[in-house]
């Protein structure tokens, strides 16, 4: 895996401000608000900072959180996980491991057969639609 860097600068320039207030500064949107909290089509969900593949909608499920939440990565190497202990608690981040970016944050109280939750912001992710669900 080719790792993907480039200077706060460069970032802003590839990123709307929303995204880069997500990816590179570890903001979080409003809930309920992305575009892709509500996304129900077949696809792949891929990081908006480098493109890499992270998470297939087959494990997207509604959490009732207003974030995407997928259940495992579609590609575990790309994902990664780091210890969180702003805001007076202990969490997982989850970030692109191609990148860096900040995706969100897992949670162990996701359904059956992994048990995760990871919520993610919908600004952290560009979804492509399968060839099947791209034409509906």
């Amino acid at each position: 895996m080719k790792r993907v860097e480039r200077s706060a600068k460069e970032w802003k320039a590839r990123l709307t401000p929303e995204q880069f207030k997500i990816t590179r500064k570890k903001g979080t949107e409003r809930a309920f608000t992305g575009a892709t909290w509500d996304e129900h089509r077949d696809g792949l969900y891929h990081c908006v900072c480098c493109d890499s593949t992270l998470f297939h909608s087959k494990t997207k499920f509604d959490s009732g959180t207003g974030w995407p939440s997928f259940s495992a990565p579609e590609v575990p190497e790309h994902v990664a996980e780091v210890e969180d202990r702003t805001l007076w608690m202990r969490r997982t981040e989850v970030v692109c491991a191609v990148c860096d970016a900040h995706l969100g944050h897992v949670f162990p109280d996701g359904p059956e057969p992994t048990g995760q939750r990871f919520c993610l912001n919908s600004g952290a992710l560009r979804f492509e639609p399968s060839a099947s669900d791209a034409q509906a």
